[in-house]
Parts: structure tokens; C-alpha cells; sequence
């Protein structure tokens, strides 16, 4: 795929699918990110959790004065270099699990799922707007190989091209340098768009339970 269809896949290959589940989350709009219920809930796991959540907050904190860029590059630093790979199955003993941000903390792991939830929901309490914020299932090309996985996407407008967020690869990239990536669809707090891939993994119906199951801790821990 060259560089630019794979622009072209992120910006204009995703048609929404409007889900009225996945937006069926009482509360959801009026609940605010809240940093001090985030280090109570932090300081319930332990000092070595309150201690990753402060840090975490005071760059949060430190974000939320910067443009949006320097704030996705801050927030995607900071769980790139805090949290180890790993999958679901040595972390958790379950086969797929969606980590809330201080659940990944505590762990100091997470796979692809949970380094994208844990900057969508920090970028959102810097301040960046969750419509700009999806979620995107992928399939990713790699030593020949084509593998599920997840990268955040950031949309300065609507209908522009997307920078990536990702734990393969440090930098925050725009979609065009990401020809190994496919969108397959993408999600946020507000909807779900089917992409152009063809989805035998990550099916949006199938995960559909895991993400609200996901709002409510994140909710519960106040990021949102």
C-alpha cells in the first residue's frame, strides 16, 4: 500500500456506523474528569500506584497547557516509556482484557488495547476533544506478516488526515508514513466507523461489552 492510500484509508475509508449501544452510557456526557478522584482511586492500589498516577496527572497537567500536538507527543512519551508490551494472557490470564489507565499502570504492561486506551483517556482530561480521538483496530504489516492491532488516531478536522499514535513506533506520525497500517474501524466515546479492511479480528459487535465494561471503570477511576 502506498503512502498515499494509506492517508487515504484512515481519512476518507472509514464510513460511520451510528451504534446507539455503544452510546448508551448513562452519564457519559456530563461526567468530567476529576484528578482528585483519580489518585483516590490510585491510592486504593498502593503507594507505587499513586506514585505512577501522580506522575501521570502532572503531565496531564503539563499537557493541557501545550498546543494539541505537543500534547499528543507528551501523552504518547509517557506510556510508550512507562508501560512494558505484553498480552493479555501473561498479564491478565485472560485472552483479551481492556485495561483502565491505572489498572495498566499498576501492571506496567499492557498490549496494544491498553497503551491506546490509556493516551485516548489521558489526551481527553488534557483537554483534546474525544470527537479529534479514535480508537483504530488495524492490520498492522510486520517482517511479512499481517497482525491484528490498535493505534490511536488524532483528527485535527473532521475530514483531514490523522496522526498516529502507537507503541510500535515512538514518533507521532501522520497516517501517510504509516503505509504498513489498514484500517479496519475505528471508535470513541461518541460512535464507530467500519473501515476498509476486512474485520475477522477485533469485531466491533464482539468488543462492544469490553468498551463499556472499559467507560465505567475509567469513569469509576475519574477520567472521565
Amino acid at each position: 500500500m502506498s503512502t498515499h492510500t494509506a492517508s487515504a484509508a484512515f481519512r476518507s475509508g472509514l464510513c460511520r456506523w451510528w451504534l446507539a449501544a455503544l452510546l448508551a452510557l448513562p452519564g457519559l456526557v456530563a461526567a468530567a474528569y476529576d484528578a482528585a478522584r483519580v489518585m483516590e482511586a490510585a491510592a486504593q492500589r498502593g503507594p507505587r500506584v499513586a506514585e505512577q498516577a501522580q506522575a501521570l496527572l502532572q503531565q496531564i497537567e503539563r499537557s493541557s497547557r501545550q498546543d494539541e500536538l505537543q500534547r499528543l507527543k507528551d501523552i504518547n512519551d509517557f506510556f510508550n516509556r512507562r508501560l512494558a508490551f505484553r498480552e493479555d494472557a501473561a498479564t491478565w490470564g485472560l485472552p483479551d482484557y481492556w485495561a483502565s489507565p491505572l489498572e495498566s499502570l499498576e501492571r506496567r504492561a499492557g498490549d496494544c488495547e491498553d497503551y491506546a486506551i490509556a493516551k485516548y483517556f489521558s489526551l481527553a482530561a488534557a483537554g483534546v476533544p474525544t470527537a479529534k480521538l479514535r480508537m483504530v483496530y488495524v492490520r498492522a504489516r510486520m517482517q511479512g506478516q499481517s497482525l491484528a492491532h490498535m493505534v490511536l488516531a488524532y483528527y485535527a478536522q473532521p475530514d483531514g488526515e490523522p496522526m498516529i499514535l502507537d507503541n510500535l513506533r515512538p514518533e507521532v506520525l501522520p497516517a501517510s508514513a504509516r503505509a504498513d497500517l489498514t484500517p479496519v474501524f475505528s471508535f470513541n466515546t461518541e460512535g464507530l466507523w467500519q473501515g476498509v479492511g476486512q474485520v475477522t479480528q477485533g469485531d466491533p459487535m464482539a468488543r462492544l461489552s469490553l468498551w463499556r465494561e472499559l467507560v465505567a471503570k475509567v469513569r469509576a477511576e475519574g477520567f472521565l
